[in-house]
């Protein structure tokens, strides 16, 4: 479902990718671990090209991310046609990012009436449905500042899935929530998990990562160091920058 070959990203002289792979099947969930300013966020959002690659390719079942391929060469994808390959790619960031003028199923439904343009009378009951997966249809007509972070992030969660993308990209989706609003927001992305989502989640929560995860990513300066099954990364990893990093956390 994504597939990244020798991604490279710098901004100015800091060099943050440094020629990252990465393939996640379909269904699967990655977890991609590492330590403040190892790339991870910037992995993430190149992905739904929110960052352009310097050198390198991404794909999203099996089509190329913001280009297009004539021959030998690639042309850059004209905004309009960005947005639309974004649709298919859900974001879920740390701070939330709700629109604080619009209710909680008035920010659900947004995405898919701007962007994907489709009628009120199909958006309404999948917002209805969305809101009560994540356990949050009795605060539809509430706004955002009433909500706990749990409850915001809850909602952020809904939104994603409202596109029905083909994969879900969490970023750090815990790092903003007080310890005891942790675990509401875990429970919603197991339960996507199991319903057999793709995603790729950037945490440092190592329990969900060996409960949840397909796939565990080790990065640091901007490479993947290692990458396996949950219990070898995280129980018997071989790489030294690994095995320092779980060490600490744990």
């Amino acid at each position: 479902m994504v597939e990244l070959r020798d991604v490279h990203k710098s901004f100015g002289s800091l060099h943050v990718l440094r020629g990252v792979d990465l393939t996640v099947p379909r269904g699967h969930v990655t977890v991609i671990l590492g330590p403040s300013g190892s790339g991870k966020s910037t992995l993430l959002r190149t992905i739904n090209h929110l960052e352009k690659v310097d050198r390198g390719s991404v794909r999203v079942d099996g089509q190329l991310l913001g280009y297009r391929r004539a021959g030998d060469r690639l042309y850059e994808l004209r905004e309009r046609e960005v947005l639309r390959q974004r649709t298919q790619i859900g974001f879920v960031f740390q701070s939330f990012n709700l629109f604080p003028h619009l209710t909680v199923s008035q920010n659900v439904a947004e995405a898919p009436l701007s962007a994907q343009r489709r009628p009120r009378t199909e958006v309404e009951p999948l917002v209805g449905r969305l809101l009560d997966r994540v356990g949050l249809a009795d605060k539809a007509g509430d706004y955002p500042r009433t909500l706990s972070g749990g409850q915001q992030q809850r909602v952020a969660i809904a939104r994603a899935l409202a596109l029905e993308p083909k994969v879900l990209l969490f970023d750090e989706p815990t790092s903003a929530l007080d310890p005891e609003l942790v675990g509401e927001v875990l429970d919603v992305i197991k339960d996507l998990a199991r319903s057999g989502t793709t995603m790729i989640v950037v945490t440092h929560e190592i329990g969900f990562a060996r409960e949840v995860a397909d796939t565990v990513a080790f990065m640091d300066a901007g490479r993947i160091v290692e990458i396996g099954p949950p219990a070898q990364i995280l129980d018997d990893p071989e790489h030294e920058r690994t095995r320092a990093f779980i060490g600490k956390v744990l």
